[in-house]
């Protein structure tokens, strides 16, 4: 009689094991997935940084970030890191409507929902059109490229760090919103050379050098593939803003949770951007 009932006991115990429908972790498959999913992202954002902080240090000079990213909206210029910090506050600010939205959910409030959904859908839209305008005038006035960085190593305008011999020519200047090594000498644009005082090579001219490609292609390629998420979550956010808005996540009765998946997504998509930030921007 017990080796019968040891028996069905071990049964029962094996189908409980192998039965399907439980949520690992205690929570859903869809959120383990997401889970993983950013897990992975981490790693492939962690990749990029970690290679841009790698070829900065081996290089001798790299762009100072208060001069290059000064510029500000309005014809504004010496404004350092004003833009950047607008920015940030953007997407930082999307990220609290994203969590105004998820706690309406778990209230089964609809139009809370939709109503902060939104907010995050034009705090995604603002900073994509941010970025827009900076690398807007970084290509087309300050002329950087994947290939070409006018930035060098410098303080302020006119002070060099690199370059002691450097004699300016008379009537060279170079305006707020034009980079130094690309600059306009008596109505045309002309990158600046420059006539060697002292050493061997004293008396001859040269061509000031450009900063480190790997500065522009970094930059583009990095805060792109940032923007690309960005984009992505903004037409995700708006398709399960419209699913909200027409009830389909009424009658699951799940808390929203399509509305907290994304929600994780966004948080994530955020974090990312202060690496970024303190990456290029800052230091």
């Amino acid at each position: 009689m017990a080796d019968t009932l040891t028996h069905h006991a071990a049964e029962e115990n094996a189908e409980k094991l192998w039965e399907g429908g439980k949520q690992p972790f205690k929570i859903s498959y869809g959120k383990l997935m997401m889970w993983y999913f950013l897990l992975s992202d981490a790693f492939t954002f962690a990749g990029f940084l970690i290679a841009y902080g790698t070829l900065r240090v081996s290089m001798p000079t790299w762009p100072v970030p208060d001069f290059v990213f000064s510029a500000f909206p309005g014809g504004l210029h010496h404004k350092p890191l004003y833009f950047v910090t607008v920015m940030t506050f953007i997407l930082l600010f999307s990220s609290y409507t994203m969590v105004r939205a998820v706690q309406e959910g778990h209230r089964e409030n609809k139009n809370g929902v939709v109503f902060w959904m939104i907010l995050t859908i034009i705090g995604g839209m603002g900073f994509l059109g941010s970025q827009a305008w900076e690398w807007n005038t970084l290509i087309a006035k300050e002329h950087v490229s994947v290939t070409t960085n006018p930035f060098s190593a410098h303080t302020e305008y006119g002070v060099y760090l690199e370059g002691d011999g450097v004699d300016i020519k008379e009537g060279d200047t170079f305006e707020p919103g034009t980079p130094y090594l690309i600059h306009k000498h008596d109505g045309e644009w002309h990158q600046l050379d420059y006539r060697v005082t002292e050493g061997p090579d004293a008396g001859t001219v040269k061509e000031q050098e450009f900063g480190p490609k790997s500065f522009g292609a970094l930059f583009f390629f990095i805060t792109g593939f940032h923007g690309f998420h960005v984009l992505s979550g903004v037409i995700f956010l708006i398709i399960i803003c419209v699913n909200a808005a027409t009830g389909l996540y009424i009658k699951r009765k799940n808390g929203y949770e399509m509305v907290e998946k994304i929600g994780l997504y966004w948080h994530f998509v955020d974090l990312v951007w202060v690496f970024v930030f303190l990456v290029f921007y800052l230091i």
